[in-house]
């Protein structure tokens, strides 16, 4: 039962509303003002200052790219202004003095981990890093443990089971960490969430969840139930997860930036949210009791993509928790809350295929969802930007090149039918009008970054990142490498939103985190890109080499999307940025056990047998995975029969993945595979894993 302590702040939570209503509405303001201006100048560079149809979807779709960089900047410009007054007075965390919070006792909080076809050991180290950081604070006893597998392949929930059992024997948790193979996978990893707290949730009055990738410290974690029980309006409080454990180029250019930029643009976030937050779906903990009332996810009733489940679980989730009455808080003061960035580009743009899909989803709910608060429907509306202005981008590139084309190739139209004027529309170029436009679409763009600077350096943090040389010469290549990459994303990202507007199924996978892409990998992947782009320069060329050189700074980078994508996935480049003190962040120049502990992980399963192997011929795992076993038979008793006489003569090479899995949950085939492999001549395929066996007990 929780010891919730009575909230006393209600006038100041009432408070904060008024502040985020001023707030959002000052930044809308800021953004129309700053879009008015940008349209006006970019219809003075239009040849008939928008009067055909072509510069009309010109102006409009300049007009949605210009409004959603001026949100950026100004939500940048917002959390530099926080930061620099030492953080957001109306924040959570400043709700309540410090010692108050220490004095507030804790409650039952289950730390949850979904995991699906992740590495075994970097999973299992984040974890151990978290419940050794727990008992480092005295705290342990407040805590529980769930591993919720959804792996599908019998050698990867098998090897999961092995690690989770050491884990307990190596930390002193058996009854208190925990591990669930659910054997239908459903609705993704909201449905394995939903799964533990059908079964679980009453125990519990939070629960902590974790990506695979996640580690926590413990002090962190107790800070935060304890916020909980001072405010229990509060359902959801997330915090902001730093970027770690960085080997490639790729990722090191993604962690600098989180680093850095980040704690700018999270700032400004949260101060324009305040009380009405997005869940990010990780590194957060949620009041159980509520979540399990108001969050569960129907499926959309709508059509084609709008019908089905819901792909991306979080956001929706944190606006039906602000429907039922319940504040969301997102806190960036709250660290020690880690994950990794995916190590390559290819990684990269293959996991936002889902998250594209998702966010187009919550169209519908953005529409048709009744009584959600204003934030979390904008929250819906930057998630869908997110990705949409992709194709909204592309689809200006597109109209600007027919633009130019028209011009050259068409003889001028004096007398448009739009018009309905005796008068002449003469055509008029400003190039200053250009140039202008430009310089200050760059200003809005790259000024933040330059105030990340800033703010490090003023914050005395630069030897955190390697001095002020080396983070200013890091911004400068971390912008050269965004530049390259942007038109990469953009274009992948429209192919993206096309298959989700049309329904394209998707495959869901785990993420590799350690391997680098090949040459036929990135050429295979970006070929259909290399091709458009080259074909898009030449044509500008041929039209207008003003033209051509205006098409470049897209053009050129899809051009070299292979190569860029194979050169920044090495972790050997990634090591000599380090070696040279480049993109530097805090985690690599002090001492973090948390971060150190996912390093080098530590493998909890050594040897040299497949996790199926071990599960028939060690004595210790066979009667473990033979107690958790389903002790269900397979359906066609002379099939099984057959799967067992091949896996006893030939080992499972012979047996394909489902056949492996069927023998693996049945307790009665793992028994008769041990009793044969204990029997098997010492050169047959079990004979040589028994040796293993014995030759690593008695040596």
């Amino acid at each position: 039962m929780s010891t919730a302590t009575t909230d006393t702040a209600g006038p100041r939570r009432r408070r904060w509303k008024a502040v985020a209503v001023l707030r959002r509405a000052t930044l809308i303001l800021l953004v129309l003002a700053q879009t008015l201006a940008g349209l006006y100048g970019m219809q003075s560079v239009l040849p008939y200052h928008g009067g055909n149809l072509l510069e009309k979807g010109i102006l409009f779709l300049f007009a949605v790219l210009f409004a959603w960089i001026s949100v950026g900047f100004w939500t940048a410009l917002l959390g530099f202004w926080l930061r620099r007054r030492g953080g957001d007075p109306w924040s959570l965390v400043r709700r309540y003095d410090a010692a108050t919070v220490a004095a507030t006792p804790l409650a039952r909080t289950a730390v949850v981990m979904p995991i699906y076809n992740e590495p075994v050991d970097r999973t299992l180290a984040g974890l151990r890093a978290t419940i050794q950081s727990l008992r480092d604070t005295g705290e342990l006893e407040h805590f529980d443990f769930y591993l919720l597998s959804d792996s599908r392949d019998a050698q990867q929930w098998l090897e999961e089971r092995t690690g989770w059992y050491r884990l307990c024997q190596e930390q002193g948790l058996q009854g208190r960490l925990f591990y669930r193979h659910r054997p239908v996978n459903l609705n993704f990893k909201s449905g394995n969430v939903a799964d533990f707290l059908r079964r679980w949730g009453k125990d519990y009055e939070y629960m902590v969840v974790l990506d695979a990738d996640s580690v926590m410290g413990g002090a962190t974690l107790t800070r935060m139930v304890r916020h909980m029980e001072l405010a229990p309006k509060v359902g959801i409080l997330q915090t902001s997860p730093s970027l770690i454990n960085a080997h490639s180029a790729f990722a090191r250019f993604q962690q600098f930036a989180n680093r850095v930029y980040g704690p700018l643009f999270t700032a400004g976030l949260a101060g324009i949210q305040l009380g009405e937050a997005a869940y990010w779906g990780h590194n957060a903990i949620i009041r159980c009791k509520p979540f399990m009332e108001h969050c569960g996810l129907q499926h959309l009733s709508g059509f084609g993509l709008f019908r089905g489940p819901i792909m991306s679980h979080d956001f929706v989730e944190a606006a039906y928790m602000g429907r039922a009455g319940y504040e969301v808080w997102m806190e960036p003061e709250l660290d020690e809350s880690y994950e990794e960035s995916p190590p390559t580009l290819v990684d990269e743009l293959t996991r936002d295929r889902r998250w594209a899909k998702g966010n187009l989803q919550h169209a519908w709910l953005f529409l048709f969802a009744p009584k959600l608060r204003f934030a979390h429907r904008m929250a819906f509306l930057n998630g869908i930007l997110s990705y949409l202005s992709s194709p909204i981008w592309l689809a200006f590139l597109i109209l600007t090149s027919i633009e130019a084309t028209r011009l050259t190739l068409w003889p001028i139209d004096y007398f448009p039918e739009q018009q309905n004027s005796m008068f002449p529309a003469w055509p008029e170029w400003h190039p200053h009008w250009a140039v202008g436009l430009i310089l200050s679409t760059f200003f809005l763009l790259f000024l933040p970054k330059f105030l990340a600077i800033a703010d490090v350096l003023l914050s005395g943090r630069r030897r955190q990142h390697g001095g002020a040389w080396r983070l200013f010469a890091s911004v400068c290549l971390e912008l050269l490498v965004s530049m390259l990459l942007a038109p990469i994303r953009m274009l992948t990202h429209s192919r993206y939103v096309l298959g989700a507007l049309f329904n394209l199924s998707l495959h869901w996978g785990g993420q590799n985190r350690t391997d680098e892409t090949g040459w036929r990998e990135a050429f295979v992947s970006h070929a259909p890109g290399t091709l458009l782009a080259a074909g898009w320069a030449g044509l500008a060329l041929w039209l207008d080499p003003f033209f051509f050189f205006w098409s470049l700074p897209v053009a050129l980078p899809l051009i070299l999307a292979a190569p860029t994508s194979v050169v920044l996935s090495r972790v050997a480049l990634g090591e000599a940025l380090r070696r040279r003190r480049l993109l530097l962040t805090p985690e690599e120049q002090r001492l973090s056990p948390q971060v150190d502990a996912i390093a080098d992980p530590r493998p909890l399963n050594p040897g040299a047998l497949s996790a199926f192997d071990a599960a028939v011929v060690d004595p210790d795992l066979n009667h473990l995975h033979r107690a958790l076993a389903r002790r269900r038979r397979c359906l066609e008793p002379e099939a099984r029969e057959e799967w067992l006489q091949r896996c006893i003569q030939h080992g499972p090479e012979g047996l394909n993945r489902r056949q492996l899995n069927a023998l693996a949950r049945d307790d009665e085939a793992l028994a008769r595979l041990h009793r044969a492999a204990w029997v098997a001549p010492p050169d047959s395929y079990w004979g040589t894993r028994i040796g293993l066996v014995k030759r690593r007990d008695y040596g």
